[in-house]
């Protein structure tokens, strides 16, 4: 594979108002949705910009027993994703979810359901207002995560 640019990775601004809107909208419950866009080092092997986020795509939190501190996307919302990305010509990047009344810092059950490669993007939610968001990559090994830096760009296009 070509160079990685996996520290940097860039989303519109409309979709991190969504994952805001989304996650406020759910409170005090965890919201979740895909993150879908372009990754030239798949595509190309080659990187030249950072992954670019340009849709947030909400989903439906399937998890019953324990809403507050858990989600799960179902498999429709999974294939929706998918297709809406294999018709743009882009990929499922990763997936994005709230943390109501917590840090937005990956938790012990995200490290142990998380998927390398994706990008794992949490929104922190205090009392019903959206703050903190941040993005992060499980490490190869699954022992961990590395952080990703946010860029909002407000005309990122595909």
């Amino acid at each position: 594979m070509g160079k990685t640019n996996s520290g940097i990775v860039w989303i519109s601004s409309r979709c991190v108002d969504a994952m805001r809107a989304h996650s406020q909208e759910t409170y005090p419950e965890e919201c979740c949705g895909a993150l879908v866009g372009l990754d030239e080092e798949v595509a190309q092997e080659v990187v030249v910009t950072p992954r670019r986020i340009l849709e947030a795509l909400p989903a439906a939190n399937q998890r019953t027993d324990s809403p507050r501190n858990r989600f799960s996307i179902g498999a429709r919302d999974i294939l929706q994703a998918e297709r809406l990305a294999d018709a743009r010509g882009w990929l499922v990047l990763g997936w994005y979810h709230s943390h109501p009344d917590h840090r937005a810092r990956p938790s012990q059950y995200d490290l142990e359901n998380a998927w390398p490669w994706y990008s794992y993007v949490i929104v922190s939610v205090r009392q019903g207002v959206a703050e903190q968001i941040t993005s992060w990559r499980l490490l190869d090994d699954r022992q961990g995560y590395s952080s990703e830096t946010i860029e909002i760009r407000p005309a990122l296009r595909g």
